[in-house]
C-alpha cells in the first residue's frame, strides 16, 4: 500500500492535471496488453491485436520483463517522465528502455496514437466532473472519490494494491489525473520532482461499456496525416487550441511541462498556426485561420494571382490626359504578410 502524507501546506497545492501525458499512458497500455481485459477494452484490444501482426512487440516478456513498475521506474530514471512526447522517446537522453519491454514509441502508435483524442476528450469530461467534485466539497472530498480501492484517511492517502512505501509531500503539493489505460491499479505515482515540484498521482480512471463505445473508434486518415506533418503532440496541441488558452492551460490539457508547451506553441506561431498574445503575466494562444484550416483537412483559398494581358480600363471621365490610373498591387505577399 503506498501512503502519501499531507501537511496543511499541501490542500493549498492539490490541483487536476486532464493527462498524465502520452508516454505513460502508453506505459500504462503496455501493462495492460499483457493481461485479460474486460468488456469495456475487448474491442479496444481486438484492433490492437490486428495491428501486433505489422509490429510485434513483447507483451508478456517472461521474467525478462521489467513490468509496468520496472517501466515506470525505466521512464523516471531515464528521464522520460510525465508529458514526455512519445514519438520522440527513442531519442531523449538517459539510459535505454529494458529490452524485453519493446519500443515504448511502438506501443504509442499501436495501441495508442490512433484513440488520443478520443481519449483525451474523454479524461477532460472526466477531470471537469472531478472539478465540480472539489469546488462542491473541497479537497478532501476530492480524495474520498478518487477511486474505490483509493482511501483517505486524515491526513494520509492510501493507494491499495501498490507497493508498500510512505511518500511525503512535506508541501509540495499533489497533482491528480485521471488515466484510461490504468484499469488494473487505483492509482499509481507517476512523478516525483525535486524538493520543491509536486508529486503527480495517476488514478484510474476507466471506461465502462457504454463509454467506451465512441471511444475505441477508429479514427479517419486526416488526424493521423496531421500527426505524421506536425508530430503528434503539436497537433495534440492544436486539437487543445480550438479554444484558446493559456501556456499553463495548454500544458495541462496536454499533460506535459509548461516549458514543453512553451515550445510546441513557438513552433506552431512561427508556422502561422497560432497566434501569441500577452495578458498582463499570461499569454494566449489562439488558432489562425490556417490553422483552423488544417485542423479541419481544408485547404485555404489561394490568393486569385494577377490577370495577365488584361485591356486597358477606360479612363473616368474627366481625367486630364495624361493621367495615371493607379497600378495594381501584384505582390501577394505584400498583401497578406503582417507587419512585424
Amino acid at each position: 500500500m503506498q501512503r502519501i502524507h499531507f501537511i496543511p501546506a499541501d490542500f493549498a497545492r492539490v490541483r487536476l492535471r486532464t493527462t498524465v501525458g502520452p508516454l505513460v499512458e502508453s506505459a500504462f497500455a503496455y501493462g495492460l496488453l499483457g493481461r485479460g481485459v474486460g468488456a469495456p477494452f475487448a474491442r479496444w484490444r481486438s484492433q490492437v491485436g490486428e495491428r501486433l501482426t505489422q509490429w510485434p512487440l513483447p507483451l508478456t516478456g517472461g521474467s525478462a520483463a521489467p513490468g509496468l513498475d520496472g517501466l515506470i521506474d525505466l521512464i523516471e530514471r531515464g528521464g522520460r517522465c510525465v508529458g514526455t512526447d512519445a514519438s520522440t522517446a527513442r531519442n531523449a537522453p538517459g539510459p535505454p528502455f529494458h529490452p524485453a519491454a519493446g519500443d515504448l514509441s511502438l506501443v504509442w502508435r499501436v495501441a495508442v496514437a490512433p484513440y488520443w483524442e478520443h481519449v483525451r476528450a474523454y479524461l477532460e469530461a472526466e477531470c471537469e466532473a472531478r472539478g465540480r467534485v472539489l469546488m462542491a466539497g473541497g479537497v478532501e472530498l476530492l480524495l474520498t472519490t478518487l477511486h474505490s480501492k483509493i482511501t483517505w484517511r486524515a491526513p494520509v492517502l492510501e493507494i491499495h494494491d501498490g507497493p508498500d512505501e510512505d511518500i511525503r509531500l512535506d508541501g509540495r503539493g499533489l497533482v491528480l489525473a485521471p488515466s484510461v489505460f490504468l484499469a488494473h491499479r487505483p492509482g499509481r505515482v507517476t512523478r516525483r520532482l525535486d524538493d520543491n515540484g509536486p508529486v503527480v498521482l495517476a488514478f484510474a480512471a476507466p471506461p465502462d461499456t457504454h463509454q467506451a463505445t465512441g471511444l475505441w473508434d477508429e479514427p479517419d486518415d486526416s488526424g493521423q496525416s496531421l500527426g505524421a506533418l506536425v508530430g503528434q503532440t503539436r497537433a495534440a496541441a492544436l486539437h487543445a487550441l480550438r479554444s484558446s488558452c493559456t501556456t499553463s492551460q495548454l500544458a495541462d490539457r496536454l499533460g506535459i511541462s509548461a516549458a514543453g508547451a512553451s515550445q510546441h506553441t513557438a513552433v506552431l506561431r512561427r508556422a502561422g498556426l497560432i497566434t501569441t498574445r500577452r495578458i498582463r503575466n499570461t499569454v494566449l494562444h489562439t488558432l489562425t485561420p490556417l490553422g483552423v484550416a488544417l485542423l479541419k483537412g481544408i485547404s485555404p483559398r489561394p490568393a486569385k494571382p494577377a490577370a495577365v494581358g488584361v485591356p486597358a480600363r477606360r479612363r473616368p471621365a474627366g481625367a486630364a490626359v495624361g493621367h495615371r490610373e493607379p497600378r495594381p498591387v501584384t505582390d501577394l505577399t505584400a498583401r497578406t504578410t503582417p507587419a512585424a
